[in-house]
């Protein structure tokens, strides 16, 4: 049943909103509910999403001649963005926190990663930060986004959470050594065994229309990874960045996967710092669920 608090679309997209539920109504109830279940992650990962079409679409329609670097372009465009969604009312406040302490983690990340060589930028830019594009801070912004989004959507609810400290150490051991590993042994085998020792038993519960329904945090963790991976073979197959001997583009290797899934982590923690998990039992907490 709908409620008649605002929704998180905002008020700009509540008449489509409801059209779209007037429909799925009509719809067999498990139907309706798988597709509602992709409606809402596609919202969730609006950001994501939109960033991902300006890369596609700048790399079919930019010219080397246009006044304005396709960098340079891609940040304003990003900027514009999260000003619209919030002016809209599209996004919160708390999700717009992430995606600065996101944005900042990752340029940090960014510009070390490509002092060491990891991994380049070829296009010229204006607006860039020890020889990094700004806009990349949102591509890692992005992923922040789709978690805050996503945890509010589906008022998603955790089981068997470790403590907040527990989390917050090994996410600062992952990031560390997406940095020490370059001077250090890698412990990245060690990260994952830690990933499941501490997050193994926890459940997310998350709501599509009424009934709860679950899976364990780790599982999302690798499956979101894939989906990183294949926008990862995206941003390189536009020249967005490239690795080492992507002069001639080739799939990026699958052991990315696993930074990505470690990169996750990481997002994670962040998230919660602003969007704390909550159990099951906790009354709804977020205003604007329907």
């Amino acid at each position: 049943m709908e409620s008649d608090r605002p929704h998180q679309t905002g008020p700009t997209l509540e008449p489509l909103r409801r059209l779209i539920r007037g429909r799925l109504e009509r719809l067999p109830p498990g139907l309706a509910e798988f597709i509602l279940f992709g409606l809402k992650q596609a919202w969730a990962c609006l950001f994501a999403g939109l960033m991902l079409g300006l890369i596609i679409l700048t790399k079919l329609v930019w010219q080397p001649d246009w006044p304005i670097h396709r960098y340079d372009a891609l940040f304003v465009s990003a900027l514009a963005i999260q000003v619209t969604f919030l002016a809209l009312k599209m996004e919160t406040v708390e999700e717009a926190k992430v995606i600065l302490i996101y944005h900042l983690v990752g340029t940090a990340m960014e510009i070390f990663k490509v002092h060491m060589g990891s991994w380049a930028y070829p296009e010229a830019a204006i607006i860039r930060l020890g020889g990094v594009p700004l806009f990349s801070g949102f591509m890692y912004a992005s992923v922040g986004s789709y978690m805050a989004r996503a945890i509010r959507i589906f008022d998603m609810r955790f089981t068997r959470y470790p403590p907040f400290w527990a989390t917050a150490l090994l996410a600062a051991a992952i990031y560390a050594n997406f940095y020490l590993h370059h001077f250090l042994a890698d412990i990245r085998i060690a990260l994952f065994a830690a990933t499941v020792l501490l997050f193994g038993r926890v459940r997310i519960y998350y709501t599509v229309e009424e009934k709860p329904r679950w899976m364990p945090l780790v599982v999302a963790a690798f499956f979101t990874s894939i989906f990183l991976w294949i926008a990862e073979n995206i941003g390189t197959a536009t020249g967005v960045w490239l690795y080492p001997g992507q002069q001639t583009w080739h799939m990026v290797p699958f052991t990315k996967l696993g930074s990505w899934y470690l990169l996750l982590y990481v997002s994670f923690v962040l998230v919660t710092i602003v969007c704390r998990p909550e159990p099951p039992d906790a009354a709804p907490a977020r205003a604007g669920q329907a």
